[in-house]
């Protein structure tokens, strides 16, 4: 299994970021990553619906990304605020869609819009970033 490092950011609002192959088994440490940071900043409260978005955010780029890598960025954009998000090298979209009674999958973006107090995609010259926000409720 490949080393994997994880950096803290030396300037501006702390920050966790990883590259990771973009298989499915890079899901179960991105979990640790965002598990991790919400530990760090004593936001353990978003740290399993954190996790959760991020095996969907990595499901959705495994499966519709390009090129072999993906980057998981874990940002603390307010004081009780989380930022999840994966970066890949597709330019294509993610399209939230009704999944049918029998269908296995079709149904991440929907748990992650209902976890998140906020989500969106941000368009790259490389491709996108696709984050979701957490939000601590005091």
């Amino acid at each position: 299994m490949p080393q994997h490092t994880t950096r803290a950011r030396q300037t501006g609002p702390p920050g966790y970021s990883e590259t990771l192959p973009r298989q499915p088994e890079s899901a179960a440490v991105a979990r640790r990553l965002v598990r991790a940071a919400c530990g760090a900043w004593g936001l353990d409260d978003l740290a399993e619906k954190g996790a959760l978005i991020v095996s969907e955010l990595v499901a959705n780029a495994v499966q519709h990304a390009r090129r072999e890598s993906i980057r998981v960025v874990v940002d603390r954009p307010g004081a009780a605020r989380v930022r999840i998000g994966v970066a890949d090298f597709s330019r294509a979209w993610p399209v939230e869609r009704e999944a049918g009674d029998g269908d296995e999958d079709g149904r991440g973006l929907l748990v992650m819009a209902a976890l998140a107090a906020d989500w969106g995609t941000d368009e790259r010259r490389w491709g996108k970033i696709v984050w979701a926000d957490l939000e601590e409720r005091g």
